[in-house]
């Protein structure tokens, strides 16, 4: 009889999901050459890359140049996309056991982290993760609105989508016009009367969590000054230790940029820019219509916890920030797969090394994770690439001492029959070909790198379906 992973019976993998992890998960599993590997990626939209398209900023393009190696591994004959397919929906657990060996899921982070503060749902009080979807044409979330006719905003979060956000909110539409942001929202901006805007951080610089060429890149825009306040930027003691203790390269440097921005003057640019530090907010204030009027602050200040890390505890310090426009980026959480165990208090698909495990931690066979839903939305586009390299050793250690499921059916043309039979408007790569040949034509007329459908019915109509 073959063995599992030889040309007469080849290792059958479907995967999860199609931004990064995913297609890391692929190009890992393509370097086994020793292994004949299938594998089918499932992604509930009929675009891939998932946060590379729809959260990359649209003025960031160098960081979407990696969808170039997720191509080189699509161009593999081993591998297939099927778009527009819905886990849960059109293709069940029950259903991967039935036709395939493995399984990993790579869907990352879905939803935000809530603040859980009074006055958290007013209107104007929104998600940075939906303003981002938002501004970059994700299908999903088209229809939302976002009042910029207000001249205030407060984004809430030290992390780069909170710096994004800012940063989009910054530019001047002409700065953002040879970008692939969606018309609509570029129409938006150029109408946007926001012309204040504060970034508000619970901790101290040392420990915030944008990295340096982001923050950098504050002190470059060119309509908006940037202040920063001297008492809430120089370091306490237990920071500056903590910081010589580490050595954080990119802590250290996020400090000097900072600080450096305490040093500058306003030079009467038309926005104003303000980061704070060591800042929580403890109510999002509403008037008598429920539209947002302002953010109550409280000061922290920063302690040394028994762990040895750098924490904040509420002063008695409070103050009120007039701002009609909040965005909360404080964070995502993963989202809870059908069948699938889930760690709710953690937000994460429970696993060891990518192994999927149950609560008593024994592993569930032939079950993978991969990415933020493995490790928490932590790190930057390439750290996807080693959490995968580690999945996908764990897999083939099973495949090889026979730990995987037993599918009973391995024709192809089954699987393909019942997915038509339940998503006749399937998006197959080369579908996705075309549509990205459209984009980037009506890009190269309009000197943008592309202009994005956003609509999937358009998508579908134009594929022919």
């Amino acid at each position: 009889m073959a063995h599992l992973g030889s040309n007469d019976q080849p290792l059958r993998v479907a995967i999860i999901g199609s931004g990064p992890a995913g297609f890391y998960s692929v190009s890992n599993l393509l370097k086994h050459a020793d292994v004949c590997i299938e594998m089918d990626m499932y992604e509930k939209l009929p675009t891939p890359f998932g946060l590379v398209r729809a959260g990359v900023a649209p003025d960031h393009q160098k960081y979407k140049s990696v969808t170039r190696g997720y191509d080189k591994s699509a161009n593999a004959s081993s591998f297939r996309f099927f778009g527009n397919v819905e886990f849960g929906k059109h293709i069940t657990l029950q259903d991967l056991r039935a036709y395939y060996h493995q399984v990993i899921f790579a869907t990352g982070a879905q939803t935000d982290r809530p603040l859980d503060i009074p006055g958290e749902t007013a209107t104007g009080s929104h998600s940075a993760t939906d303003f981002v979807a938002w501004y970059n044409g994700h299908p999903e979330f088209t229809d939302r609105e976002f009042d910029l006719s207000v001249r205030s905003a407060a984004i809430i979060g030290l992390g780069n989508v909170a710096v994004d956000v800012a940063r989009i909110l910054c530019k001047e539409p002409e700065e953002l016009q040879s970008t692939d942001i969606t018309d609509y929202a570029l129409d938006a901006l150029r109408h946007s009367n926001v012309d204040t805007v504060y970034i508000l951080g619970r901790r101290g610089p040392a420990q915030a969590a944008f990295t340096t060429p982001e923050i950098k890149e504050m002190g470059e825009l060119h309509a908006t000054d940037v202040h920063v306040q001297a008492d809430e930027v120089e370091l306490d003691a237990v920071s500056r230790a903590a910081l010589a203790e580490s050595g954080d390269k990119n802590a250290i440097k996020n400090v000097e940029v900072i600080n450096e921005f305490a040093q500058w003057q306003a030079s009467g640019k038309r926005k104003q820019l303000t980061i704070r530090f060591l800042v929580s907010p403890t109510e999002i204030v509403a008037d008598a219509d429920g539209r947002v009027s302002g953010v109550r602050l409280v000061r922290n200040a920063a302690y040394r916890a028994e762990d040895g890390s750098v924490r904040v505890k509420p002063t008695t310090a409070e103050e009120v920030l007039p701002v009609q426009l909040v965005f909360r980026s404080v964070g995502y959480l993963g989202v809870r797969l059908p069948d699938v165990p889930f760690d709710a208090a953690a937000a994460v698909i429970p696993n060891r090394e990518g192994r999927v495990v149950d609560e008593q931690g024994d592993a569930h066979i032939g079950m993978y994770v991969a990415g933020w839903i493995k490790r928490g939305p932590s790190g930057v586009i390439g750290t996807n690439k080693t959490d995968a390299k580690e999945t996908v050793a764990c897999m083939i250690e099973d495949v090889r001492d026979g730990n995987c499921w037993q599918p009973a059916h391995s024709a192809v043309s089954d699987l393909i029959a019942l997915l038509r039979s339940r998503q006749p408007d399937l998006v197959t790569y080369d579908d996705w070909r075309s549509l990205d040949q459209i984009e980037v034509q009506k890009g190269l007329q309009a000197d943008r790198p592309r202009v994005k459908f956003t609509d999937v019915s358009e998508m579908l109509s134009v594929l022919e379906r």
